[in-house]
């Protein structure tokens, strides 16, 4: 029984992040996690560091949620982003450059 249970514990959170992910809703307007993140100075560095391509699959999909939340619609559901479809694209960059802020703070302290 105790070698089953961390299986049934990590089935089980994957359930809830699942769930929580569709009942957090922003898949419903095709907007993938990261779109989301509150941009404050990191994040913008981050964006501005991001591929070309990345960067323009990004605006897309922004606009297009804009556009639908504005129209108070959501996309039908086979287009709906899928929790294992939501690649973490910012989050790279977003880890270097708050790495990079904490080395120049660092160093301003000596």
């Amino acid at each position: 029984m105790g070698s089953r249970a961390p299986a049934a514990t990590g089935r089980l959170l994957v359930g809830f992040r699942k769930w929580y992910y569709n009942a957090a809703g922003f898949n419903k307007i095709g907007l993938m996690r990261d779109d989301t993140i509150h941009e404050d100075g990191d994040v913008k560095e981050a964006l501005r560091r991001l591929p070309e391509k990345v960067y323009n699959d990004r605006m897309f999909r922004l606009k297009r949620a804009l556009d639908l939340s504005m129209k108070q619609a959501v996309l039908p559901k086979e287009q709906w982003t899928q929790y294992e479809e939501d690649v973490h694209y910012l989050e790279p960059y977003l880890e270097e450059v708050i790495r990079e802020r904490k080395e120049v703070e660092e160093w301003s302290k000596k």
